[in-house]
């Protein structure tokens, strides 16, 4: 399949049934962002719990992906670790599973130099044929790869974008005019999507995406199309909801969501644990808002039709 890191790709979650992964319920996802229009799923992200998942779960969660996805939608595996040698291993799976891609975070705890950085990634590109993504989220790892090391990261045969969650708009300008367009920049944050698409990005790797693969899409391929107007009426209706998903730590209240939604059991690992009352009122609120729950006898939530916005429906807006 050719690769191309364009749209709204999904940060997909992990469903568990009883603490073990629900293969039926992760395909069954799969298929609905592929009607859907999402551009790409992204399994064993910080969204899909990588953390808590064995090697042998991490391992089964990209193959059921693939086999999933069966070559409608390409598979960006998440292969990333802290250990350069269990990174190579679990991006080589990845590779002889039939992934399109592989989304490498930079490794966190140990905080390499920017030397480091760079060796890392760059033993990961000799060792593996496959696209990598690189993630930089110090917000996660404690060190951020700054421009300069994303200068000699391009350089490397297949390295090919990086998902950056920053939030730093001036930050990803420079890795844009220092690479010199030969990575593509993806957004790894659902709230600066829009930002990032008008500095030169071309999508986002998403987890409001979970709740409404249409809408992210959409909001995307607005932009992308020139549809500037358009997009933005996405940008401001999908902000609330993109704000109630990171109340505590992602994936906390997008798998609460999910559950409420009835999409999936929203069993979480510890040391992730279920919501509090107050923040889960507030989710519930905003589900409301956007028209994804409605409250039924008894002051019960219940699923409801998403309902869509009028500007994104009727505009013909080419701005731009």
């Amino acid at each position: 399949m050719s690769l191309s890191l364009r749209g709204s790709m999904v940060a997909i979650v992990t469903p568990f049934k009883d603490d073990v992964v629900d293969e039926v319920t992760f395909k069954r996802l799969i298929t609905m962002h592929i009607k859907a229009g999402t551009s790409a799923i992204v399994p064993c992200g910080t969204t899909g719990e990588s953390a808590t998942l064995s090697y042998t779960e991490h391992d089964r969660v990209i193959e059921v992906a693939v086999q999933a996805a069966r070559g409608r939608i390409p598979v960006i595996a998440g292969t990333g670790s802290n250990n350069t040698r269990e990174a190579i291993r679990i991006t080589k799976h990845a590779a002889e599973a039939g992934a399109d891609a592989a989304l490498l975070i930079s490794p966190y705890y140990n905080k390499p130099t920017q030397r480091g950085l760079f060796l890392h990634f760059k033993a990961i590109s000799e060792a593996v044929d496959l696209p990598l993504v690189i993630y930089n989220i110090a917000s996660r790892t404690a060190v951020n790869i700054e421009p300069e090391t994303f200068a000699q990261l391009a350089t490397l045969r297949n390295i090919v974008a990086v998902k950056e969650s920053s939030g730093n708009l001036e930050q990803m300008s420079r890795i844009m005019q220092v690479t010199k367009g030969k990575l593509v920049l993806l957004s790894g944050d659902d709230a600066l999507t829009l930002p990032v698409l008008s500095i030169g990005g071309t999508g986002v790797i998403s987890v409001v995406a979970n709740l409404v693969p249409k809408d992210v899409a959409k909001m995307v391929h607005a932009y992308l199309a020139g549809r500037h107007e358009d997009a933005l009426q996405w940008h401001r209706r999908l902000l609330p909801l993109t704000k109630a998903l990171f109340l505590e730590t992602n994936p906390i209240p997008v798998k609460t969501a999910m559950g409420l939604l009835g999409m999936i059991e929203p069993g979480l690992r510890l040391p992730l644990c279920e919501m509090s009352d107050a923040n889960q009122e507030r989710l519930i609120q905003a589900l409301e808002t956007y028209g994804l729950l409605k409250t039924g006898t008894g002051g019960t939530p219940t699923p409801a039709t998403a309902s869509r916005p009028s500007a994104a429906r009727k505009s013909k807006s080419k701005a731009g």
